[in-house]
């Protein structure tokens, strides 16, 4: 499979990054396993996760970071995989935190639960909005000049606060973002098209969006509102289920009609084909909902469905 260089940096990727934050949730070690197994088998090597993950089952975090460290041990392949984790989220026994302290002391502790020597990506997962950028990027340094950390992205972080990132990146010398992980689909759109895109234009970002699928809304599994009612994540997509999601998802049935294709794999390729755009993060919990992620590099959208898509979900 063709590979894409991460912008400002050395790290080569295939078109779809997995989500590790199923690991410990929905999917126990052993599956988790298999998971692995199947997309790397099929030539992905681009593997998200957090600190935090999935703190929502033990009120701390940490499981997809062992899960995924167990995995990379037994398999032997840590120099075939691409590893992103991340630092500053909240949880139940702190506050969203990118202080140098918490970043320092976090970034012990993924390396520890992964078994690794070095993260290649070291996102700030989310911005306390108090740390000064410099302090941030700062840690950031020592954690590169100790060989701990590769390179450093970005996830949710104001506008504002991360053109402030640049330029003190550009006056203290100090490393910067090379790469954004947005909240961007085909049901949300403006906040990256509008505030987001610009910058990542502007400084030359590679573009991971994550919550590609928007929770599975854009699957087309979700058609009533009973539907919404028998699964854990229906409430919090059920929003989606406007006069737009259903404008989306009637177009998504015909370019998936025209190709015979899947719904999922429909919104993942909308996605790779904007210019910005280098690898969705997604994540699966079954041999077929990978097989439909496997397929989304393969399907080349024509302008008529570009076109479609992007008129229902304006």
């Amino acid at each position: 499979m063709k590979k894409i260089k991460i912008q400002h940096t050395d790290l080569e990727i295939a078109p779809i990054n997995f989500g590790g934050n199923v690991f410990g949730w929905t999917l126990d070690e052993q599956k988790s396993f298999e998971i692995l197994d199947k997309f790397v088998g099929a030539g992905f090597n681009f593997i998200d996760t957090a600190d935090t993950y999935s703190w929502w089952v033990n009120g701390k975090g940490g499981q997809s970071e062992e899960i995924i460290g167990k995995w990379l041990k037994n398999r032997g392949n840590r120099n075939d995989i691409v590893l992103a984790t991340k630092v500053g989220s909240e949880t139940k026994e702190h506050g969203f935190d990118i202080s140098r302290k918490h970043i320092l002391k976090s970034a012990d502790e993924s390396l520890q639960r992964l078994g690794v020597d070095q993260i290649d990506l070291y996102y700030t997962h989310f911005d306390d909005n108090v740390t000064p950028v410099e302090e941030t990027l700062s840690a950031y340094d020592e954690l590169i000049k100790a060989g701990k950390v590769r390179f450093i992205a970005a996830s949710n972080i104001s506008p504002e606060r991360l053109i402030e990132s640049f330029d003190s990146a550009e006056k203290n010398g100090l490393p910067r973002y090379v790469a954004l992980q947005p909240h961007y689909n085909l049901v949300e759109r403006s906040r990256f098209e509008n505030d987001y895109a610009p910058i990542a234009e502007t400084y030359g970002l590679s573009v991971f969006p994550y919550w590609s699928l928007a929770a599975g809304f854009l699957t087309g599994k979700y058609r009533t509102e009973a539907d919404f009612d028998n699964t854990a994540r229906g409430g919090g997509i059920k929003k989606y289920f406007d006069d737009k999601g259903k404008r989306v998802l009637k177009a998504l049935d015909m370019v998936a009609e025209k190709y015979d294709t899947k719904q999922a794999t429909v919104a993942l390729a909308w996605l790779l084909a904007k210019p910005l755009v280098t690898a969705p993060i997604v994540s699966a919990t079954s041999a077929s909902q990978l097989e439909t992620l496997f397929a989304a590099p393969k399907l080349p959208l024509d302008a008529e469905d570009i076109g479609l898509l992007n008129e229902a979900s304006k």
